[in-house]
C-alpha cells in the first residue's frame, strides 16, 4: 500500500534511472496528453512530496503522478520487457537510452509548468520526509480540530504529510489510543511525541523493502492486517472495523486492551473504554 515512505522510494528509483538523462521517447496513454511528446527533453530530477511525485522535466514542466491504491512506476533496463501489468494499465512511458520508466494504473496524472506545483501540492501539511519538515507546525495542525478523530486527522495530508491506514494503525497502537479518540483527549505527553514518532517510523523504512513497525523479526506490524490474531504485547485478538469521513471507509485496526478510548461497539456505535 504506497504510503511516504513507499512514494519515496519510488521517487528515488525514478531518479536514479532518469535524472540528468535526455528522453528518447513518451507515450502518455491518457485522452489530455495523448498528442504530448516529450523526447529530446532532459529529466531535472523526480521528488516526492508526501504521497505525490514530482517529476521535473526541461523546459520548465513537471509530470505530476499519485499512486494511491495500486499505482506503480517500474523501471526496466532497455530491452527488458515489462513486467508491471497489462498493457491497457499503462499510463505513461518515460524512456532514455538505458532505462525506461513505465507508469501501470496511475489515477493521478497532470503536466504542468514547475511554477505551478503549488497547484497540486501547495495544500500538504510539513512532509514526514521532505525538506520542510516542521514537527511544531504538523502537530499545531493535528491540534486545531480536537473533536476529530485521531485516525482522520492523521490521514488528512493537509496536517502532515505522508501518513496512509497502514501507519495510521501502527501509530495509534503505539500511542497507546484508539483511533477513534478526539485529537483534543490525546494525553499532552503523547501528544507531544506523535510528530517525532510518525517520523521516525517512516524514516526507518523509506529504505527497506518490507514495511515494519515493531523491530520483530518475521512480525512486522503491531496491529494492522492482524484481526483477529493476538496482539502481540497482550495477546488480547486484535479488531478491525472501518473508519472513514464519510467520503472513503478504510479498514482501521486496534487492540482493545493496549489502546484507550472509544471504539466501535458491535451495534455500530461508538462507546468509551
Amino acid at each position: 500500500m504506497p504510503e511516504g515512505d513507499t512514494v519515496w522510494q519510488t521517487a528515488r528509483r525514478l531518479h536514479d534511472a532518469l535524472a540528468g538523462e535526455v528522453l528518447i521517447r513518451s507515450d502518455f496513454r491518457v485522452p489530455r496528453y495523448a498528442t504530448v511528446d516529450l523526447a529530446g527533453r532532459r529529466v531535472l530530477d523526480v521528488v516526492s512530496r508526501g504521497k505525490h511525485l514530482l517529476t521535473r522535466i526541461e523546459g520548465g514542466l513537471t509530470l505530476h503522478s499519485h499512486l494511491r491504491m495500486d499505482g506503480a512506476w517500474k523501471v526496466f533496463a532497455a530491452g527488458r520487457r515489462w513486467s508491471g501489468g497489462p498493457a491497457h494499465q499503462i499510463r505513461a512511458v518515460l524512456a532514455a537510452a538505458d532505462r525506461t520508466a513505465v507508469g501501470y494504473r496511475l489515477p493521478v496524472l497532470e503536466l504542468l509548468r514547475t511554477a505551478d506545483e503549488h497547484r497540486v501540492v501547495g495544500h500538504l501539511g510539513p512532509d514526514l520526509l521532505g525538506p520542510d519538515w516542521d514537527p511544531a507546525q504538523a502537530l499545531a495542525n493535528l491540534l486545531a480540530d480536537p473533536a476529530r478523530p485521531l485516525g482522520e486527522a492523521l490521514l488528512d495530508q493537509r496536517n502532515l504529510a505522508g501518513i496512509g491506514n497502514v501507519y495510521k494503525c501502527e501509530l495509534c497502537f503505539l500511542l497507546g489510543v484508539t483511533p477513534w479518540l478526539p485529537v483534543g483527549d490525546l494525553p499532552a505527553e503523547r501528544a507531544g511525541k506523535l510528530p517525532a514518532l510518525a517520523k521516525g517510523l517512516l524514516e526507518a523504512n523509506r529504505d527497506r523493502p518490507v514495511r515494519a513497525t515493531t523491530g520483530r523479526r518475521g512480525q512486522d506490524l503491531f496491529v494492522y492486517g492482524r484481526a483477529p490474531r493476538p496482539c502481540l504485547r497482550c495477546h488480547t485478538s486484535v479488531r478491525v472495523a472501518d473508519q472513514g469521513d464519510g467520503s472513503r471507509e478504510r479498514p482501521t485496526y486496534w487492540c482493545p486492551v493496549c489502546q484507550r478510548g472509544p471504539a466501535p461497539a458491535p451495534h455500530g456505535r461508538s462507546r468509551a473504554r
